[in-house]
């Protein structure tokens, strides 16, 4: 991910080669999940509403990042500047599209707003143009080359020297990304308040249908109110990393950086399960699965007959709200 060839420095050569295969384990895990999403945004046309193409283009900036997390140090030319922006864009423009769809849901049940997707352009240079404003200022300070190579495991572009260089990278990374998880805390919060507000209005109207309604939202907003611990879980160990390394760069903690690196890796698989596999996509995947030969379907569990039954009646929340006003 992007802090990878910020922890290798003044570790043992054993050390870097685990610090290696946790990134590549745990990036490769990323690049799978993610790069399901993608996959059923592409082969499933009743799954290309507006809020999951939201989703998809989250998915996507996952897989890439992920993807080039991987690839490593190809060679010190062309491929090797590629690799190292190109880590850095991604890695921005996932954290940045996770508020794209906090800010729509926020508009769409708190403000009552129908027009959502005339964002999306908008949405797209936001995300997109900061994440390349982001890119191009990290390279004030750094010193793009080899950091090393750990016997024949090539090492990753983009290391930075001294503390100005380290600097910019907490300025360009970790300052956007914290902005945006108080951004989705708040976001999700207010949603999340108000309807409790809405729950306890419809109780005390004992209107029955209106407290139906509004406990399907808020089963669904218990779930996506835990969105903003992705990215916590995904990169305290790296802000923490970053800052003692800015502290005292001489000393590394070995236990600190393997977390900072593999937590950071599967955040593109934590987006996945949690953004990705929602009742739109089961219930896209469980009618995909009846419509195989009997011979096939029965060697399925038979807990998926029932489970698709259920998707079939759970509500997505955004989805549900969007094509209220359609």
């Amino acid at each position: 991910m992007a802090t990878i060839e910020a922890v290798l420095g003044n570790l043992t050569t054993g050390e870097r080669h685990l610090l290696t295969a946790v990134n590549t384990g745990a990036s490769t895990l990323s690049l799978l999940g993610s790069g399901f999403i993608v996959l059923c945004y592409l082969c499933f046309k009743d799954l290309r509403k507006f809020s999951f193409k939201l989703v998809f283009f989250l998915a996507l900036s996952d897989m890439l990042c992920s993807f080039f997390s991987i690839v490593g140090d190809p060679s010190k030319g062309f491929f090797c500047y590629a690799q190292g922006y190109s880590t850095h864009f991604f890695c921005v423009a996932s954290f940045l599209w996770t508020t794209t769809i906090a800010f729509t849901l926020h508009r769409t049940v708190v403000k009552h707003k129908a027009d959502v997707e005339d964002f999306e352009p908008m949405f797209h240079l936001y995300v997109w143009g900061t994440s390349v404003v982001m890119t191009v200022l990290r390279s004030i300070g750094n010193e793009h080359g080899h950091l090393g190579h750990i016997g024949r495991v090539a090492a990753w572009c983009w290391t930075e020297t001294g503390r100005t260089g380290k600097a910019v990278h907490f300025f360009t990374f970790y300052a956007p990304l914290w902005g945006a998880i108080l951004f989705n805390g708040i976001t999700y919060f207010q949603v999340i308040r108000m309807l409790n507000n809405v729950t306890r209005m419809a109780v005390g109207m004992s209107d029955r249908g209106a407290q139906s309604d509004t406990r399907a939202d808020m089963k669904a907003l218990n779930r996506w109110g835990y969105y903003p611990l992705i990215l916590i879980g995904s990169w305290s160990f790296g802000t923490v990393n970053r800052i003692h390394d800015f502290i005292e760069p001489g000393h590394k903690i070995f236990w600190l950086s393997v977390l900072d690196v593999g937590m950071s890796a599967l955040m593109g698989l934590f987006n996945s399960i949690a953004y990705g596999l929602n009742s739109s996509v089961r219930r896209a995947l469980f009618e995909r699965l009846d419509l195989l030969p009997e011979s096939i379907r029965r060697w399925f569990p038979k807990k998926l007959k029932s489970r698709s039954q259920q998707a079939q009646h759970e509500s997505e929340l955004v989805s549900l709200k969007l094509e209220e006003h359609h």
